[in-house]
């Protein structure tokens, strides 16, 4: 019996390699004799760099950069050799990675911008930069890449990447040629001009991400996950109509059309991914897509006889285009058992050939539950397994 195991983060309590090796450690206990194979996901957030880095012999390389409200985190990149990653990955990055030689550097927005690195009483997205993500671009492309690959999951931030364009050379004035840096939205209201250019040795940018919101409008970047960041509601018209007054000064500053604030996925991250399309010419990838072809995962899950993944809440949502429940559909349309394992389970009515646990007791406080998340989800899989 050969079992995948493909687990998600559990968010602020388990990363995807660790739940992995935690389920597979429980089934290696209750089916001795089973072939276990650990594959961690991520679609752009937390783990993207490291997960995608080690499973093709990369290296990650440590750095230092500004976090979402100042002073330094510690950080990494990863560098990859181009021959080292799947050809359908290499395909989905074009000519950037065509032919034999050569590398691409992996960034992780999360690692310098990420929301976990903010207690929840420092989140707000109105003061909240990407300066340090512009920082690692910056440190991977000093290694030499023929790309950089952008993850933009589980970012803190909504300054449309100003601060990481200020990172790669852009600068930011008020009226009175006071530069502002980093240009935060909070201090929008005081910005009268942009100047510079990202530099020409910058290799291309692709972004992967599963978003498809605009950056502006009732399905933008700010409406939809602007609360999650730490957004008071009295902030949202000003946030608003400074971020449309922003975009359009980028997009005449760098000769960009208008309706690049329109397309799916401009609004990735607070609108990284416009800033990045406005002033580089960033190309956004499907994030779950992009990751699972790196993987290698359809073979993987043809291989599987048994699927087990999960994540810290499986509800409807979860099949709608990423991670596990990406998987699960991908699995279930080969006809493979697929075991889901969640610190909540939520779904409308049953999937057939889907088996669904909850790893938390009913009634569970989230913190025990948040703390108790290992042993939570060994003693889960363990039972259900063992019996069979």
């Amino acid at each position: 019996m050969r079992v995948l195991v493909a687990f998600d983060k559990f968010k602020n309590s388990i990363s995807a390699p660790m739940a992995c090796d935690i389920a597979a450690g429980a089934i290696s206990s209750a089916r001795a004799p089973w072939e276990v194979d650990r594959c961690p996901l991520s679609d752009g957030g937390e783990g993207f760099a490291e997960i995608l880095t080690l499973s093709a012999g990369g290296s990650l390389l440590a750095a230092e950069a500004d976090g979402p409200r100042g002073g330094k985190v510690a950080a990494s990149f990863g560098i990859v050799s181009v021959d080292r990653i799947p050809g359908r990955a290499r395909a989905l990055l074009g000519a950037a990675a065509a032919g034999n030689g050569g590398s691409v550097g992996v960034v992780e927005m999360a690692a310098a911008s990420g929301l976990a690195l903010l207690d929840p009483g420092m989140r707000d997205p109105a003061l909240a930069t990407t300066r340090g993500t512009g920082q690692l671009i910056l440190a991977a492309a000093a290694a030499g890449p023929r790309t950089i690959l952008l993850g933009v999951g589980g970012s803190a931030t909504h300054d449309l990447g100003l601060g990481a364009l200020g990172a790669l050379g852009i600068t930011f004035a008020g009226a009175g040629g006071e530069t502002l840096d980093p240009p935060v939205p909070a201090d929008w209201g005081a910005l009268r001009s942009i100047a510079g250019r990202v530099p020409c040795t910058l290799p291309p940018i692709f972004i992967a991400c599963d978003v498809e919101n605009p950056l502006l409008g009732p399905r933008g970047a700010l409406a939809v996950y602007g609360p999650q960041k730490g957004l008071r509601p009295e902030q949202a018209p000003a946030l608003e109509s400074g971020g449309a007054r922003i975009a359009q000064m980028l997009c005449r500053h760098f000769g960009r059309p208008w309706d690049l604030a329109s397309r799916p996925g401009a609004g990735a991250a607070g609108g990284i991914a416009f800033g990045l399309m406005a002033a580089a010419g960033a190309t956004l990838l499907p994030g779950f897509d992009f990751v699972a072809s790196w993987l290698d995962l359809d073979e993987r899950l043809a291989a599987a006889d048994v699927v087990v993944t999960g994540e810290g809440r499986f509800d409807d949502s979860s099949l709608s285009g990423k991670g596990p429940g990406s998987l699960v559909r991908r699995a279930l349309a080969l006809g493979k058992p697929v075991h889901v394992f969640a610190g909540q389970v939520a779904l409308a009515e049953d999937i057939p050939g889907l088996l669904t646990h909850a790893v938390a007791p009913p009634g569970m406080a989230l913190a025990e539950a948040l703390a108790g998340a290992p042993a939570l989800l060994s003693a889960a899989v363990h039972r259900a397994f063992a019996g069979r």
